[in-house]
């Protein structure tokens, strides 16, 4: 019987990952299940779509992206249209992609449910081109990422960066105006702190706050705050992360798919953690189940329906 082709794609920068560890777990493994393990490590300026299409060329029947959500989409848009599955390994700060598939968050677990977890397609979401998995925005969040970021580079750990520059963002953020025409013609127009887009829809409240029921609805959920002032923005984000945040304090709507215009020629645009300048009008759109990813089998822990 012919051996198991599978290419890892590990970014060594990420959050929890130790490339030796790691390297040396995914070998035992593939082994044990019979598999012929590649792994490439991402360094600075690496080309994510070339390592892809250089594993397919090379016959990988498994690509295996390990590293956090960032690199999982990355690895995932070059490989959608290829019907390879996609294997994950979380090895990031957040990890909301594999949480809310219910993937296994240690190590030796993570690599297991590569080989014996089960085949699911699920729906991505799409901005002007760019693929995301959890979702994309503007206004607050990029801004929010980039000093993220900035203060991250001067060795702080990520969810300090994140509540400073979240402080930081409070003191200074401004309104944007958008305005929003789904494709079934629904028109809005108002002033925001941010659009928000998941690849299907968000808990907003509650012990499941942020996380996803599905992935697999093939809709879009468009979330946007009220035009508040600081204090009433900070109140609304307190709510949240106490899980008291309710449905009719923001506008929030599903959507197969939305058109985002707002004032300037280009937008600065969040997905899944990374930040781009992108042309205005933003076409954002769902693609149902054009990604093939391996979930646990366990039918209590799906979290893409059948």
């Amino acid at each position: 019987m012919p051996h198991l082709r599978v290419t890892f794609i590990l970014n060594g920068k990420s959050g929890s990952c130790e490339i030796a560890e790691v390297a040396q777990a995914l070998k035992r493994v593939a082994t044990e299940n019979g598999a012929v393990a590649t792994l490439r490590i991402l360094e600075a300026g690496s080309d994510i779509a070339a390592l892809v299409k250089g594993a397919l060329t090379d016959g990988a029947q498994v690509v295996v992206a390990g590293g956090g959500d960032g690199t999982i989409s990355a690895v995932a848009a070059a490989l959608i249209g290829s019907n390879i599955p996609l294997g994950v390994l979380p090895l990031g700060t957040l990890n909301h992609f594999a949480k809310d598939l219910k993937i296994p968050l240690g190590l030796n677990d993570a690599l297991a449910n590569v080989f014996v977890g089960t085949h699911h397609y699920v729906d991505v979401g799409e901005v002007n081109g760019q693929v995301f998995l959890n979702n994309s925005g503007i206004g607050l969040y990029p801004r929010l990422v980039q000093d993220r970021e900035a203060i991250q580079r001067h060795g702080y750990p990520k969810w300090v960066a994140l509540a400073q520059a979240a402080i930081k963002k409070l003191r200074t953020y401004s309104l944007i105006r958008v305005s929003l025409i789904t494709g079934d013609g629904k028109k809005l127009t108002r002033s925001t702190p941010f659009v928000f887009v998941g690849n299907n829809k968000f808990e907003i409240s509650g012990p499941q706050i942020g996380s996803r029921k599905r992935l697999d609805g093939g809709q879009l959920w468009i979330c946007l705050a009220p035009e508040a002032g600081r204090l009433k923005l900070a109140a609304l984000a307190a709510f949240a992360l106490l899980g008291r945040l309710r449905e009719r304090d923001l506008v929030a709507f599903e959507a197969h798919e939305v058109e985002v215009a707002t004032r300037r020629k280009h937008q600065q645009v969040s997905h899944d953690g990374e930040v781009s300048l992108l042309d205005s009008p933003l076409s954002f759109r769902s693609r149902p189940r054009t990604l093939l990813v391996i979930v646990p089998t366990d039918a209590a822990n799906r979290a893409v329906p059948t």
